[in-house]
């Protein structure tokens, strides 16, 4: 497993067009290191959005979820692993050495959906296996999607995120999704190195938007969050940057 270093920030480019999302990439790396793609980017420009990253000497969290069958899901983490690598492999004049070797892992982490089952996390994690075996990459994490961080919270929330964490880490994943009001308790079921990734981040400040299960970034790494995913209080500030340091100073 890649060794995990302190608590970091990852930028959701939550865009609608690769013009946006290159912007924020260029205005905040190195401030920000670790970009996610998700639905809505990848949906309209694939690989081309990883490359975008890439190029500028960033590393990616693809969140598709993936959610079917053991064999499609295996074939897709083996397929999303190789994402952005023939553009390192082939050291292109326009990545610096710097670059290179920051990307030397350019889908970092991917996601699945835990309510796909074991069967198909296990073929999950076999597949981020094999892609580290055939590219002689490390292997990338696999983290599994527990609730949403837009539903409310309920009675059993608690225990339905514990389930999943347990059934993600018997399976073999590297660690889950959770809200930080669940991630403490993850953490004391799940060990040290167990990953938890933590969206709906939210200062006091910010809106809220559709998220209904959100802390600041004290509270998710007191839980014990090691990756906190933050896409609209960075996205939609006037001043990106200084949203940016005020966020990273919390860490």
């Amino acid at each position: 497993m890649q060794r995990l270093n302190k608590p970091e920030i990852i930028l959701a480019l939550d865009v609608d067009t690769l013009e946006k999302a290159r912007y924020f990439v260029e205005k905040l790396y190195p401030r920000i290191k670790s970009f996610k793609i998700g639905s809505q980017l990848f949906t309209a420009y694939g690989p081309e959005a990883v490359n975008m990253v890439v190029k500028k000497g960033g590393r990616v969290f693809l969140d598709l979820k993936f959610h079917d069958i053991p064999k499609t899901v295996h074939k897709a983490v083996i397929s999303g692993s190789s994402i952005g690598i023939p553009m390192v492999v082939s050291g292109s004049a326009e990545i610096g050495k710097e670059a290179k070797q920051a990307v030397s892992l350019p889908i970092f982490m991917m996601t699945v959906h835990i309510k796909g089952g074991q069967a198909m996390l296990e073929e999950a994690a076999r597949g981020a296996k094999e892609a580290a075996e055939k590219l002689k990459i490390t292997k990338p994490f696999i983290v599994g999607v527990t609730c949403l961080t837009s539903d409310d919270s309920k009675k059993d929330t608690l225990k339905e995120v514990l389930q999943a964490a347990e059934l993600a880490k018997k399976s073999g994943l590297d660690g889950v999704v959770c809200s930080a009001l669940e991630a403490a308790q993850v953490r004391k079921a799940c060990g040290a190195d167990f990953i938890i990734v933590t969206p709906g981040i939210r200062s006091s400040k910010d809106a809220l938007n559709d998220q209904k299960r959100t802390a600041d970034v004290k509270s998710a790494v007191k839980a014990g969050s090691n990756f906190l995913v933050i896409g609209r209080p960075i996205l939609e500030a006037n001043d990106p940057i200084a949203k940016t340091e005020e966020l990273l100073g919390d860490l």
